[in-house]
């Protein structure tokens, strides 16, 4: 009854549940004891643990055989699935965009509960060949699509089919999904903003980069892990050349656009493991772990090109755009104050050369206090 689609690369894999056994005689009325103890258990922030409840526990609950749980990533309208007990292959992705939308798709956006008792007559919606491909796998043609509702927003659909003792499922069985769809779409609501509001603390809201404070944090376990196992730090310090110029003449709106972009092509220079920052209004930080100087002066070469090339456009007109570079390399006897600072004043004089250019801590060649600062030409 769902589309076939590949699971979308950096989504958390879906975790396939263990089942319990089902009871092996008729199961007793279902007591609010019962009830009461998964309604704690769901009370949680862990989305495997929720799974977990929804797969084997209210499955077995109201005497299903098999259980899918799929949670929404309401910026791509894709649900994921996060949990299941099946033998057989599932869809791992369901997009909601579709022509022809499944039963799952027409619950989703109804956002009402649909039981099916028996998939080959079921007209309401008409439930086609082609979204049944999975039929063949179950025992039983009924099935219950219940969309999990939080704040009156679909946040996931929990799926539960095959009977263990009926063919249908009864009027008790849809008052418990029909509880539980409720109470398990508040909990993944509450995850979601817990995780929501765990990113905001970490990343600038502008840029979505990492914010000074994590910047600092990744610097110092990026150093212990350097004393650890050895390997040297490399650290990008970048400034927007001319940023109070272009909000002088064309507003701060585009001037923010300009730290986006900018933000944007930086990432498209670095690898995962680095990381990128915002380190304040108009900078940004880059912390290369275990690379030596000539491979971070290759990004920051790249970085001032690459921006350099992409003009901002704004109302039909391309305005230039640039950044200066400053950068170093260090080893686990180097602290987080003297990293930046060392790096910031290759910034400085990388600006005081005329800006759209890069120069380079040379920590080999000092004397006392005074460094030494060389620049690698950037190619244009």
């Amino acid at each position: 009854m769902e589309e076939q689609k590949k699971a979308s690369p950096g989504r958390r894999k879906a975790r396939k549940i263990t089942p319990r056994p089902a009871p092996a005689v008729p199961r007793a009325p279902r007591s609010l004891k019962k009830i009461t103890a998964l309604v704690q258990r769901i009370n949680c922030l862990d989305i495997e643990l929720v799974a977990e409840v929804c797969v084997n526990d209210i499955r077995s609950l109201v005497g299903a055989r098999l259980a899918s749980l799929y949670v929404l990533d309401e910026a791509s309208d894709i649900l994921h699935l996060t949990g299941y007990n099946h033998k057989f292959p599932i869809n791992n992705i369901v997009s909601l965009n579709q022509n022809s939308p499944s039963p799952m798709v027409t619950a989703v956006r109804t956002k009402q509960l649909l039981l099916v008792d028996d998939i080959d007559k079921h007209d309401k919606p008409v439930i086609h060949e082609s979204q049944r491909q999975f039929a063949k796998n179950y025992k039983t043609k009924s099935c219950v699509i219940a969309p999990l509702v939080c704040q009156d927003r679909v946040i996931g659909v929990l799926n539960l089919t095959d009977k263990t003792h009926d063919e249908r499922f009864t009027a008790e069985d849809i008052e418990v999904i029909e509880l539980f769809r409720q109470l398990v779409g508040a909990s993944i609501g509450n995850i979601k903003l817990f995780e929501k509001t765990q990113r905001q603390a970490k990343t600038d809201g502008l840029t979505g980069l990492a914010n000074h404070r994590t910047f600092y944090e990744t610097l110092e376990k990026e150093l212990r892990r350097s004393q650890r196992y050895g390997g040297k730090i490399s650290v990008i310090m970048i400034d927007v050349d001319n940023l109070k110029s272009i909000n002088d003449t064309f507003g701060h709106r585009t001037g923010d656009m300009a730290i986006k972009k900018i933000s944007r092509k930086i990432n498209e220079c670095i690898r995962q493991i680095d990381t990128a920052a915002r380190y304040g209004g108009d900078e940004f930080a880059v912390i290369l772990p275990n690379t030596m100087l000539e491979k971070a002066v290759v990004v920051g070469e790249r970085m001032v090109e690459l921006v350099a090339k992409s003009p901002l456009v704004w109302e039909g007109k391309h305005i230039t755009i640039s950044i200066s570079v400053g950068l170093g390399e260090y080893g686990p006897e180097s602290c987080p104050a003297d990293i930046t600072n060392r790096s910031d004043e290759a910034l400085y004089l990388a600006k005081q050369a005329g800006k759209n250019t890069l120069r380079i801590f040379n920590p080999i060649e000092t004397t006392g206090n005074k460094h030494s600062f060389f620049s690698m030409p950037t190619k244009r």
